[in-house]
């Protein structure tokens, strides 16, 4: 992140998915002759793209979006900015604003409110202080609320993937590979990150290199002594750990 001095122009992406509440953005920025608003983006697919293009400072971000939500969209993007969320309701996010110290406005918002989150973010600009991505998505997500899909980035295509779909998941240094109706999609991602947000019920970590889809697990052979292998309903075999058949015998 890049800093900013106080008499710099700020360049601006606003994404929100209701017209009216984009245009509040704006006029509350009108205040700020600094900020140039560089696109508006009524969802999170055009938001992907945008901020790839013109790789903002500030970022309005709307939570709740069809399609793509605003902290899915954080995922996949590269850049670093400083964001303003907008939210009209998401309690669990709120807490996480709070103690990861990121502002936010809770719509209906006043002038006076969005003032103060700007001059926030212009500190954080400022500061050259990253946002906590990782910690943020990770805390803001309801208790026992496992998650429902996965989204990668492949250049400028979007894939979203129904964790349903997934046959298993395998690390691979700083990425992992989400294996899926037959082909392979890479994202950097840490594979213990995801064996917490999937639901234990249905995903199962065999191997320290492996998640499984308990679903898609035909059998269970003798490898070696103390080495077993999975075997897919596909054919595919997986490598089994002894704390890994442990789990699986509870599930099977």
């Amino acid at each position: 992140m890049k800093p900013q001095q106080p008499n710099n122009t700020l360049t601006a992406i606003i994404v929100d998915d209701e017209e009216l509440a984009r245009e509040i953005v704006r006029e509350h920025l009108a205040a700020h002759p600094e900020v140039n608003v560089v696109a508006e983006c009524a969802n999170g697919f055009d938001a992907v793209k945008a901020i790839a293009e013109y790789k903002p400072d500030l970022l309005f971000l709307d939570i709740q979006m069809p399609k793509l939500s605003g902290f899915e969209l954080l995922e996949l993007i590269d850049h670093k900015c400083a964001v303003i969320f907008i939210t009209a309701y998401d309690e669990y996010a709120l807490k996480a604003f709070e103690v990861h110290a990121v502002d936010y406005l809770l719509k209906p918002f006043s002038k006076e409110r969005f003032d103060k989150a700007f001059e926030l973010a212009r500190q954080r600009l400022t500061q050259q202080k990253p946002l906590p991505r990782a910690e943020l998505l990770a805390s803001a997500r309801p208790p026992d609320t496992p998650l429902e899909r996965i989204l990668v980035r492949e250049g400028p295509k979007v894939h979203v993937i129904p964790v349903e779909k997934i046959d298993y998941i395998e690390a691979q240094d700083d990425y992992v590979s989400f294996r899926t109706e037959g082909k392979s999609l890479l994202k950097q991602q840490r594979l213990a990150e995801l064996e917490t947000a999937l639901d234990a019920k249905r995903y199962v970590r065999i191997h320290r290199s492996y998640i499984l889809n308990i679903d898609r697990l035909a059998k269970i052979e003798l490898y070696a002594k103390d080495s077993r292998v999975a075997i897919l309903k596909d054919g595919t075999k997986l490598p089994v750990s002894r704390n890994g058949y442990d789990k699986l015998k509870t599930m099977l």
